[in-house]
């Protein structure tokens, strides 16, 4: 890769987004934790560097503080938010507690002299002074820039922030309190794509058929002769790594499928019919039947983050049982993808969700190293790569499912019970929401299991039993995702015929809430 844009991650919630837009605009990009040095930034040579935002004050005595020799590397740096306000305190500038404070669209003129800002147009009923315009951007802080830096030039304003933008062109550095990442900012895109094309002259070559390539290559000289077990649960994700392991290193690869009991209803035959013996891409494949020993593991536990870990460690120690078996493997592959990198915590960012396969491994693994092949890549990219890999398009779309599976689908104690209960209603729902030609449309949709029980009426007889919750987004990056509006047709009929054919359920509740500030999944 020839380029690159380093973002410093300061603890934000649209972190992530941020990364996911730079890939938008094919460009590659990586998080990294605040704490990076500037002798490690220049080793890594890049294009560009963001600032992210994040929920300190600058001036606190504990905020997170970047190396001030980043300053120094002559690299072009946008501050977003808290990187904005970082930029003005680390540079001589001043940041207050602001008198007012701004959440949610709100009207920014900007100075279309500047650099940032020449490529934006505005609101055509948002009357603004000769050489700006105003348009509509999201913002988020209580704090602001009072004074700008030595050099800088302010290039933005609202009536709360006087300095809503600022600019040093000699230095390449550029500030935004605002947040031109999220959908919200009217024109945010061509913020982003300004600064890494004609700030940080970024050629956008960045493409999945020269990632899928490399990854190979890279493979193989790491593998070497060494014998390779994949964690295939038959989900995008770990299929994709599978067929990329195998197009590296062919027979060198051993696939094991661990059906842990909390798998979608009959996923396990499905995934055995793909990946098994008699399937179109048959692999070396070992199917483990551990569903008893995953429930005994989780009797008892309610906390989410406990049930991952759990999960994750279990998973690990069948993997080392059957690697024993077949001899010596020198590696694990698993299907890790970045939102899950970045949701586990970077350095001293919020922990969102521990994911079973990444801030879930216990702290002894039996293997030489684990292989991620995806570990870089949004669940977008993992798709544009499996169909890079020749994989057919049923496989590469179908839907996402979380590696701790049912387990997070199922709030408080996970119980073969309970485990049938959100099985059927899953399966009922999926079934409808393809019956209405819904199935392509829709990113993600599922049925979990609250542990909220209440009254009901079945015939004459009163009824204690548990609510079914469904849930389905619309999204493409799986960093932030839109509730779907589905027909209250296809709601009725799911919700009847999981009510009189689900034993133990008596309620049925449509989740209506986005991302952020909930998670997809619901622990």
């Amino acid at each position: 890769m020839n380029e690159e844009i380093i973002i410093l991650d300061f603890g934000g919630q649209y972190s992530q987004l941020i990364a996911r837009r730079i890939r938008e605009c094919s460009v590659y990009c990586e998080v990294h934790p605040y704490t990076l040095s500037a002798a490690e930034i220049k080793a890594k040579n890049p294009k560009g560097i963001i600032f992210t935002g994040g929920p300190n004050s600058v001036y606190g005595a504990d905020s997170p503080q970047c190396d001030m020799a980043v300053y120094e590397l002559g690299i072009p740096i946008l501050g977003i938010c808290y990187g904005a306000q970082l930029l003005a305190h680390q540079l001589g500038g001043r940041v207050e507690t602001a008198p007012v404070s701004e959440y949610g669209k709100t009207e920014v003129e900007v100075f279309t002299d500047s650099v940032l800002f020449r490529k934006i147009t505005g609101e055509k009923n948002l009357p603004a002074r000769s050489g700006a315009v105003k348009t509509i951007c999201w913002m988020s802080h209580t704090d602001y820039i009072s004074q700008v830096p030595d050099g800088f030039t302010v290039t933005a304003c609202t009536p709360v922030c006087p300095a809503a933008a600022m600019e040093h062109p000699e230095k390449r550095f550029y500030a935004v309190q605002f947040h031109p990442e999220v959908v919200h900012s009217k024109e945010g895109m061509k913020m982003l794509r300004t600064f890494l094309e004609d700030v940080c002259r970024c050629s956008g070559s960045w493409r999945m058929d020269s990632f899928v390539e490399t990854a190979v290559a890279d493979i193989r000289k790491k593998v070497g002769s060494g014998k390779v077990l994949c964690a295939l649960s038959g989900g995008v994700d770990s299929s994709v790594a599978a067929v990329l392991l195998s197009k590296a290193v062919g027979k060198q690869l051993t696939c094991v499928f661990v059906d842990h009991g909390l798998l979608r209803k009959d996923e396990g035959d499905e995934v055995e019919a793909v990946f098994g013996p008699k399937g179109p891409y048959a692999r070396n494949f070992i199917r483990v039947n551990a569903q008893d020993r995953f429930y005994e593991k989780l009797a008892g536990i309610e906390e989410p983050e406990q049930k991952r870990k759990v999960i994750g460690e279990e998973f690990i120690r069948v993997f080392e049982e059957e690697a024993k078996k077949i001899g010596t493997v020198d590696f694990l592959v698993q299907g890790t993808i970045y939102p899950d990198v970045i949701e586990s915590g970077l350095g001293k960012s919020a922990v969102i969700k521990s994911h079973h396969n990444v801030g879930g491994l216990p702290d002894f693994v039996d293997f030489k190293e684990i292989i991620e092949p995806l570990r870089m890549l949004f669940k977008d990219e993992v798709r544009k790569a499996g169909l890079e890999l020749g994989i057919p398009e049923h496989l590469v779309f179908r839907q996402p499912f979380p590696g701790p599976g049912l387990g997070i689908r199922i709030i408080g104690e996970v119980t073969p019970e309970k485990v049938r209960i959100v099985q059927e209603a899953d399966a009922i729902y999926r079934q409808e929401v393809k019956n209405f030609g819904l199935d392509q449309k829709l990113n993600q949709y599922f049925a979990a299991l609250s542990n909220m029980r209440s009254v009901g009426v079945m015939g004459d007889f009163r009824t204690y039993d548990y609510a079914v919750i469904l849930r389905a987004v619309m999204t493409t990056d799986f960093m932030t995702a839109e509730i779907a509006e589905l027909p209250w047709e296809l709601i009725g009929k799911v919700t009847s015929r999981i009510v009189n054919e689900v034993k133990g359920v008596s309620r049925v509740l449509y989740d209506c809430t986005q991302k952020p500030p909930a998670t997809i999944e619901f622990e």
